[in-house]
């Protein structure tokens, strides 16, 4: 296959086009496509001079309007204040059309709260430096015009840049939507996005070429392969649907193959389309088409770098808390059945990498075959007695801690199954897939409900996806506390 690099924009239709082969996506040492570093580097150059921005307008209204002589300390105090309230309101959320205008109302509602908050705080600590309602009123109303302007500024510097140096971008989808949300960005520059292909349902790329404008010749990919190579060919950093993933032929592989190479995703539709914004998010658009942010679920670095970082932590703690436990358990192991105290396995992780998951062995499989392809259940009669104690009490899977420790798992996820059942579970049960969008875990939503050993694949499949959906720190704090009440009931595991 062949890809063909998109026309400057304004370039008319007999402008030629330089065709180049797509290599297939290159793959690091333990089989992971190497990840761009594009979107993090261009997001970081998107958001600091606007974090510098919004840093300098409190502190220059404070050292204006306050008449007392400040010390850096209360001005720094005041500048991350600013920059923590505008985050926890979304206002750092990647936007295709930013306007500080539309913000005003935002900006002067958290000004208003930062100086009565400060005002409350002097008169609190320091009397003689109290400020009063008059300061209050011109300090919000300084550092908003300032926030404002400075706003207005780094989005106008934005778009200048955006035309200079737009970004490789596929649109997804088919039909007039996707050839007017092309031409769109064409036509306006100053987004950023410069389609380089478009992702057609299979048995269609004929037709969206017959049809598509002739100003805007794009190649049809119309597979996920051939959109994957097209990713790594062309450094695709936008990835534009036109219509929900559920809606799409293959959509939710789409969805988790760009998610992995790190592309920004949106979700245009049209007049009379009815989606969901985030918490606290306005309503964008792309030239009159409602845009959103479009997420997998798993795209909060912070979050889940903090969620890492637990990880590690209480994964060391609980080797070391639990090693007499763990050596108790290898000694009755190898007394009751003998040689090959742990059991290795092959599990499929975070999306669909492979990795050798580690157990208390509690049977011996006659094969590998065997291992890799028989269901097994707590009441196997092959199982020995310690076997059998260590699998309903969950202390089988101790060992899991060095995967974590290694970053295979988390403490808290989906559990990770075998290769052979998670290909006949995909085919059987819609949404099983999706359940490798986040890393595997120990426990999981699914395991505190009762779901574990020979249950329903369905109902931990639909809680797999609901705790991805509404992940959260707390969340997993709340999965691992339900856990640990309940590590010696004895149930199927």
């Amino acid at each position: 296959m062949t890809m063909e690099s998109a026309p400057a924009p304004g370039a008319g239709p007999a402008t030629a086009v330089q065709a180049h082969t797509v290599h297939p996506p290159r793959r690091s040492g333990g089989g992971a496509p190497v990840r761009t570093g594009g979107r993090r580097a261009v997001r970081c150059g998107r958001l600091a001079p606007l974090l510098c921005a919004d840093a300098l307008a409190p502190a220059v209204a404070f050292v204006l309007v306050v008449p007392a002589a400040w010390t850096w300390p209360p001005v720094a105090l005041q500048a991350m204040a600013q920059l923590l309230l505008f985050a926890r309101r979304g206002l750092y959320r990647a936007r295709l059309s930013p306007s500080a205008l539309s913000e005003l109302p935002t900006l002067l509602g958290l000004a208003l709260l930062q100086w009565y908050v400060a005002m409350e705080v002097l008169a609190a600590w320091a009397p003689q430096q109290a400020i009063g309602w008059t300061a209050l009123v011109y300090g919000a109303g300084a550092q908003t015009a300032l926030g404002c302007a400075a706003r207005a500024a780094v989005y106008r510097a934005g778009r200048r840049a955006a035309v200079r140096r737009p970004l490789s971008t596929l649109i997804v989808g088919q039909g007039p939507q996707a050839r007017q949300v092309t031409a769109a960005l064409y036509d306006h520059p100053a987004y950023g996005l410069r389609p380089v292909g478009l992702v057609a349902a299979p048995g269609t790329g004929g037709e969206e070429r017959a049809a598509g404008s002739a100003a805007v010749p794009l190649p049809v990919l119309v597979s996920p392969q051939e959109a994957g190579r097209a990713v790594v060919q062309n450094s695709v950093r936008h990835v534009v649907f036109t219509a929900p993933p559920e809606a799409i032929p293959d959509g939710p592989a789409l969805l988790s193959l760009f998610a992995r190479h790190g592309c920004q995703m949106w979700l245009v539709t049209g007049p009379g389309a009815v989606a969901s914004l985030p918490a606290g998010g306005r309503p964008d658009h792309l030239w009159g088409f409602t845009a959103r942010p479009l997420r997998n679920g798993t795209a909060r670095p912070f979050g889940h770098g903090v969620k890492r970082a637990m990880d590690a932590v209480l994964a060391t703690l609980g080797l070391l808390l639990a090693s007499p436990v763990m050596a108790a358990c290898a000694l009755a192991v190898r007394l009751s059945d003998g040689p090959g105290v742990i059991f290795r396995q092959e599990r499929v992780g975070r999306h669909g990498h492979t990795f050798v998951l580690l157990k208390f062995r509690t049977l011996r499989p006659a094969d590998a075959q065997e291992s890799a392809t028989r269901w097994t259940v707590a009441s196997d009669e092959r199982m020995s007695r310690v076997g059998r104690v260590l699998r309903r009490s969950s202390l089988d899977e101790l060992p899991q801690l060095w995967n974590v420790l290694r970053g295979d798992m988390s403490l808290v996820g989906p559990r990770p199954e075998r290769p052979f059942f998670v290909a006949q579970f995909s085919r059987a049960h819609p949404g099983y897939q999706a359940r490798h969008r986040m890393p595997v875990g120990i426990t999981g939503l699914a395991q505190v409900h009762g779901l574990r050993g020979d249950t329903s694949i369905e109902e931990r499949a639909r809680f797999d996806n609901h705790y991805i959906e509404t992940w959260s720190l707390w969340q997993d704090a709340c999965v691992l506390a339900r856990t640990a009440s309940s590590l010696f009931r004895l149930g199927g595991s």
